[in-house]
């Protein structure tokens, strides 16, 4: 496909110097700038973060919603906490903000319990607050534990490699965890910066694949493209791609089977990441069991060969 106005969604205009389009992560390398608050979606941010964020922000809000809880019961006065007497500011504060504690839980040890109807009307508003606050939070450690995420292992560098009476580009990929992928799909884009009437424009094309897809993944499929008079690679050489800031891009689609969901997986080489007059070295072996082992380290491993 030669079309210029072919696009995957990440436009055609082109100005100075290009980074990659997909980071190695799976990212799309997009930046935004613009948004309001209301662009901000709270469930969103916690499913997507990480885990060590993650964390922080809840044990964070849990301090600041107990910091305010214990501010409002000083505020009312601490005689209305019967149990939470102190010869001292820090003390009666520190007996203020575990009583917040333990209502905000619904723990209640009951050594501090509120006396009079303002406290009791406080305590009752972030008992019904805790319950809803530990609902949501719940929420969001079961979707963040079951929301399907494959953990796809690709080849550090593409190669070009001897196929056939030819050549082909090659990658690698296998799966990171003990889970089942099934119906595997790969598609691959070339993305190239070339001169046209309009300047400088980013160009996609399909690259056709061997074997677009295959049932299971249970070692190393390497994905293949051959490359013949079709491809747009054909005649092209490592000065070519450089010139062309050539970046391939790649979605893979697989079915997991433990959580019956589809999953997605990007990823992308640069031109300076595909290895000329390579070929990849196998990464799984029979032991004497005869059972097949997979070493992930050698996933990237390869070795020269003539084109």
């Amino acid at each position: 496909m030669d079309n210029p106005s072919f696009d995957p969604g990440f436009t055609e205009k082109y100005r100075g110097e290009l980074h990659r389009i997909i980071s190695p992560s799976g990212e799309f390398n997009v930046r935004r700038r613009g948004a309001t608050w209301r662009d901000v979606h709270p469930y969103l941010f916690m499913i997507n973060t990480s885990w060590p964020v993650f964390l922080v922000v809840i044990f964070v809000g849990f301090v600041i919603a107990n910091l305010v809880f214990a501010l409002i019961y000083l505020g009312i006065g601490v005689e209305h906490l019967q149990g939470a007497d102190a010869g001292t500011a820090a003390g009666r504060f520190l007996s203020a903000f575990f009583f917040s504690a333990q209502t905000f839980t619904t723990v209640g040890y009951g050594r501090i319990s509120p006396v009079g109807l303002p406290a009791n009307a406080v305590a009752a508003v972030q008992a019904l607050l805790g319950l809803m606050a530990f609902a949501i939070g719940t929420g969001l450690l079961f979707g963040r534990f079951s929301r399907p995420a494959a953990r796809l292992a690709f080849s550090r560098q593409m190669v070009v490699a001897p196929y056939q009476a030819g050549a082909s580009l090659q990658f690698r990929v296998a799966n990171r965890r003990s889970n089942n992928l099934m119906e595997i799909e790969a598609r691959v884009l070339l993305m190239t910066v070339e001169p046209s009437d309009r300047g400088l424009l980013r160009k996609y094309k399909p690259l056709t694949l061997e074997r677009a897809s295959v049932q299971f993944l249970p070692l190393t499929w390497t994905v293949v493209h051959p490359i013949d008079e079709a491809s747009p690679l054909w005649g092209q050489t490592p000065d070519h791609l450089a010139r062309q800031q050539a970046e391939f891009l790649i979605l893979i689609k697989a079915f997991d089977d433990t959580f019956f969901q589809t999953v997605r997986v990007r990823h992308s080489y640069r031109y300076e990441e595909v290895a000329w007059g390579a070929r990849f070295v196998p990464a799984f072996e029979e032991d004497p069991q005869g059972q097949m082992v997979l070493d992930l380290k050698r996933l990237s491993e390869i070795a020269p060969s003539q084109i």
